[in-house]
């Protein structure tokens, strides 16, 4: 079976279960397939934030799975819900992921912001219809009106990094391990928030492969809930060296949380459709049938 795995704190128990052989221990043959297909991002990366998501293509980093790259991948449950809508060859979400994210609005430490109604009007950098822009108007929206909330799209983390100290815009989202590499560098916190998310497969995924790698991922958590400080290193692999040296002891591992796969229920997809739709995110024709595919996890 062949995998997308993206950022390593989505992805983790995946390189956990390669490396300590719980695929092989079923009996799958399973490679892990960079996100972006040999893409290079700091390459796609716009002059200026772009602040019309509508401008933007939900698939991004995983377009991979429509050129039939791989068979699996997992990403935000919103964005998840709005890349299976835009699908042209029948993915759909199958489960809820493993891994339980954070995500943190992060400012220059010489701003003035120091709270999260300080970001009245502000460009926060995202990745259009990826976890960063939909918790930055979840968080937002406590402190703001929907019309004061200001995302733009830049790219992935290290490119929103960089945008920040380059003064084209005023906050920016992050996840691990770039949250550890913006307060050593000084920087400060607005605000964060855990959020979940959702695999996504290809209609001609097999169910005893599929079962097989859920067992595999959950022997991976529960590694990793033991001891995660041996793969930390899947996470500061990700930081060009010219940005930090980040150890072990850099992470504050409470930002960490890795769960059973488990269902994606109609209750569940509810109440994020109602809120998708009332922000033009999603069609009101994405209904849960259309989207989820229970047949694995049933």
């Amino acid at each position: 079976m062949k995998i997308e795995v993206n950022n390593a704190v989505f992805s983790l128990p995946y390189h956990v279960a390669l490396e300590e052989g719980y695929f092989a221990d079923e009996g799958i043959d399973v490679e892990l397939i960079p996100a972006g297909s040999g893409r290079n991002r700091d390459k796609e990366v716009p002059s200026e934030p772009i602040l019309d998501h509508k401008k933007v293509k939900s698939y991004g980093w995983h377009e991979g799975i429509e050129k039939g790259e791989y068979s699996m991948y997992r990403a935000c449950e919103w964005g998840q819900i709005r890349r299976t809508q835009d699908s042209n060859e029948g993915a759909q979400v199958i489960s809820k992921r493993a891994a339980v994210a954070t995500q943190a609005l992060v400012v220059c430490d010489d701003s003035s912001y120091n709270i999260p109604s300080d970001l009245k009007g502000v460009t926060v950098g995202v990745n259009m219809h990826a976890g960063s822009h939909y918790v930055t108007l979840a968080l937002l929206e406590g402190y703001l009106s929907q019309s004061e909330i200001q995302p733009g799209h830049v790219g992935g983390p290290k490119q929103r990094l960089k945008f920040l100290e380059d003064g084209k815009i005023g906050a920016a989202a992050l996840m691990e391990p770039w949250i550890t590499v913006a307060v050593k560098r000084g920087h400060k916190i607005i605000c964060e928030a855990f959020y979940e998310g959702a695999e996504v497969g290809v209609p001609s995924l097999d169910p005893k492969g599929y079962a097989g790698v859920d067992r595999a991922i959950r022997t991976a958590v529960d590694r990793i809930n033991v001891n995660i400080t041996p793969y930390l290193k899947f996470m500061a692999q990700e930081v060009p060296p010219e940005f930090a040296q980040i150890s072990d002891e850099d992470f504050y591992l409470g930002r960490f949380r890795y769960v059973y796969p488990r269902p994606y229920t109609p209750e569940e997809y509810e109440r994020i459709y109602d809120w998708m739709v009332a922000r033009d995110l999603l069609s009101p024709e994405s209904r849960f049938e259309s989207i989820v595919d229970s047949r694995l996890t049933a």
